[in-house]
């Protein structure tokens, strides 16, 4: 008896798919556009426009007033042999670079402390974070108080002749005031992105190095740290980028002083502008500028690469 087998269907080709990936791409409506509007026009009038402005005046010899003519380069090769600018630079980068050391010291400790099976460390995270929300200037006045009046009389009290006099009239120590004041305000900030690297981490990596005998120091050098490294770059760039653009706690602590020891940058550049060195200063703050655009770029460039990890 001979089987017959039923021919079989042609399988027929899924369709193509009707979303070709041209179209899959999300697009962006234009009344999204729209409201931006305003706020790039409230951005090219405020920044940018006064910010073109101004490096052209820089190329000029203007006052802030009256005429003026173009002499290219020159305001920029005078800032090379200027001591006054050359004064404000050295004192800016070193305080930064003091401040930016200092403050992420301070702020890993208290997040390594914070972090740990301590009780109250909810309200003392508060605590902490308390300075981030007060005002520079508010804070440069209080510490003002502090390092002129209550500190020379401890001082005085105790026989210590180094605090026997306000700090902040010593030319060699005023900078060191300026540095625990911006440390002060600069840590909690530091500090919440250190608790968020921290709790990041999984707590069975600490499990199977106790495990393994590793004591709670190596714990910290070998695990911790190697961890929390991304998080260390970015407040690293971050605070010495801030710190460059001091200002309101130098006003309040020693308005530059002694004579010219702690006048920053933007400080030099702000009293330019009042005293009739307009297009100078100017050239002083396109140069600025400039740093800090490189200094930002570097800290985008380290962001995208360990993103992209």
């Amino acid at each position: 008896m001979t089987t017959t087998t039923a021919p079989t269907a042609p399988t027929q080709a899924a369709p193509p798919s009707a979303t070709t990936p041209r179209q899959a791409k999300s697009r962006v409506e234009g009344i999204y556009y729209a409201f931006l509007i305003p706020s790039l026009e409230l951005f090219t009038l405020a920044i940018t426009v006064p910010a073109i402005i101004g490096i052209f005046f820089s190329f000029t010899n203007s006052i802030g007033f009256g005429e003026w003519e173009l002499i290219g380069l020159t305001n920029y090769i005078a800032m090379f042999s200027d001591p006054a600018i050359l004064s404000s630079y050295l004192f800016t980068f070193g305080f930064a670079s003091v401040t930016v050391v200092l403050v992420n010291v301070v702020a890993f400790l208290l997040a390594v402390g914070l972090t740990a099976q301590i009780k109250f460390k909810t309200a003392l995270r508060t605590v902490f974070v308390i300075p981030m929300v007060v005002s520079g200037i508010i804070i440069a006045f209080v510490f003002n108080f502090l390092f002129s009046n209550s500190l020379p009389v401890f001082g005085q009290a105790t026989g210590i002749g180094l605090l026997s006099e306000s700090i902040l009239a010593n030319p060699d120590l005023a900078w060191v005031a300026i540095v625990i004041v911006t440390a002060w305000q600069a840590v909690p900030g530091t500090l919440l992105i250190y608790i968020a690297g921290l709790l990041a981490i999984p707590g069975d990596v600490y499990e199977a190095a106790s495990l393994d005998g590793a004591t709670k120091r190596q714990q910290l050098v070998r695990i911790t740290l190697p961890l929390v490294v991304g998080y260390v770059v970015i407040n690293v760039l971050l605070g010495f980028k801030n710190f460059l653009n001091a200002y309101d706690v130098i006003i309040g602590l020693t308005n530059g002083g002694p004579g010219t020891a702690t006048r920053s940058i933007p400080m030099t550049i702000v009293t330019g502008f009042t005293g009739g060195d307009y297009a100078y200063q100017m050239a002083n703050a396109t140069m600025f500028f400039v740093i800090v655009v490189i200094i930002s770029l570097i800290q985008l460039r380290i962001s995208r690469g360990r993103n992209a990890v």
